[in-house]
């Protein structure tokens, strides 16, 4: 260390980081196990265990939240997933560096839209009165449909946005693999007669599988993970029965209910699932042969 002192100096600031933002705070994950009250503080506060977690398996509102996130990122993970892998390989396949680049920068664009903004655009576009759907509905002879308040269309919307806003972003980096294959296998390839479809299915794909294994375990290890402030601002009273997420009955039951142990033991207990789950996938990829995290 006396040797390299600038190279710890460097990482200094990464590791004070670590442990001020995400070390520290879990000296309060304890409120999950107590009857926490603000003026007792975190030791003084009653310790009754699993309570939390127990209450909340068997509540009524349980079965209703836990679907409705593992519902909405089954969906984002059937379908979203491939899109920015077909995307790269498409893109890569473009022969013109400056499409190349313009049809990226249209792609990856979206990803700097802030959750308030394109929120605010879904509630414009699919308005029943003046959206721009409904009207297309209208002009075709339809019925206008109010998406943002019919249940059934909650999850699509929020799917489809979500692919939208991120897709690009994500296509980055599946790239950023296709650049490291070396090229002297496609020059071999077109020698033998290969055509485009087919180096992209020898070469192309085989060449990022392990990036695509490593992306599919950490999607895995957030299948309960939903973007919080997307679920809440796109929540309204009618869609309540499918947009009412894990996330966002914590929201509810912590803050707004001020029940803190109670919201605590629901998030540590989101949590242990999604890295049970990550271990689980993981330890799968490996026994199979596969890239794996760790």
């Amino acid at each position: 260390m006396a040797r390299h002192w600038q190279l710890y100096l460097l990482l200094a600031p990464a590791v004070i980081y670590l442990i001020v933002f995400k070390y520290w705070p879990m000296y309060g994950v304890q409120i999950a196990f107590r009857n926490y009250n603000p003026i007792d503080g975190f030791m003084g506060s009653e310790w009754v265990g699993l309570e939390h977690i127990s209450r909340f398996l068997h509540s009524f509102q349980f079965s209703r939240v836990f679907v409705n996130t593992i519902a909405i990122n089954v969906l984002g993970l059937v379908f979203g997933f491939p899109v920015p892998i077909v995307l790269a390989l498409l893109i890569n396949q473009l022969g013109s560096r400056r499409l190349k680049s313009f049809i990226q920068t249209v792609l990856f664009s979206p990803a700097f839209i802030s959750t308030v903004v394109v929120v605010g655009m879904l509630f414009v576009l699919l308005s029943p009165r003046s959206g721009l759907v409904n009207n297309v509905i209208s002009l075709a002879g339809g019925t206008p449909v109010s998406f943002m308040n019919e249940e059934g269309w909650f999850r699509p919307i929020y799917v489809l946005s979500d692919i939208w806003q991120n897709a690009g972003f994500s296509m980055i980096i599946y790239l950023a693999a296709l650049a490291g294959i070396d090229p002297s296998l496609h020059e071999a390839a077109r020698v033998d007669g290969a055509n485009r479809w087919q180096r992209l299915w020898h070469i192309d794909l085989p060449g990022i599988r392990p990036v695509i294994l490593i992306m599919l375990i950490l999607a895995v290890g957030n299948l309960l993970n939903i973007g919080f402030e997307k679920a809440l601002l796109m929540q309204t009273d009618l869609n309540l029965g499918t947009s009412q997420i894990i996330q966002t009955y914590v929201y509810d039951v912590g803050l707004k209910s001020a029940q803190f142990s109670y919201s605590a033991a629901i998030s540590l207990f989101n949590y242990v699932l999604n890295m049970i789950l990550l271990l689980v996938f993981n330890q799968g990829a490996k026994r199979a042969g596969q890239t794996s995290l760790f």
